[in-house]
């Protein structure tokens, strides 16, 4: 277990963007969803989003940790992962009031 968190601490955070068609993202722990419009993909610093048109994944490696994206690229943000709790916690709590 203690080999597994050393790995995910391993992982260096890094993007690269080449003329906003492509993207590689370095430290990815997790793709959590994807479409042709957005990624969400958690990393060693937070969860990223990368918004555009056109996306699709060209490789991925999950031993290393490392994404790469192809597609109009518009807009990368960062959130934190508390955010991303509150975001669902308050839309459950909406349906159940």
């Amino acid at each position: 277990m203690d080999k597994v968190k050393e790995m995910e601490n391993s992982f260096n955070h890094g993007i690269s963007i080449a003329e906003r068609k492509s993207v590689v993202v370095s430290g990815v722990k997790k793709i959590e969803s994807f479409d042709n419009e957005e990624f969400l993909m958690d990393t060693t610093l937070g969860f990223l989003v990368i918004k555009g048109s056109g996306l699709e994944i060209i490789k991925l490696d999950t031993y290393q940790g490392n994404v790469s994206i192809k597609g109009q690229v518009d807009s990368l943000t960062y959130t934190d992962s508390n955010m991303k709790k509150d975001k669902d916690n308050s839309l459950i709590s909406k349906l159940f009031k």
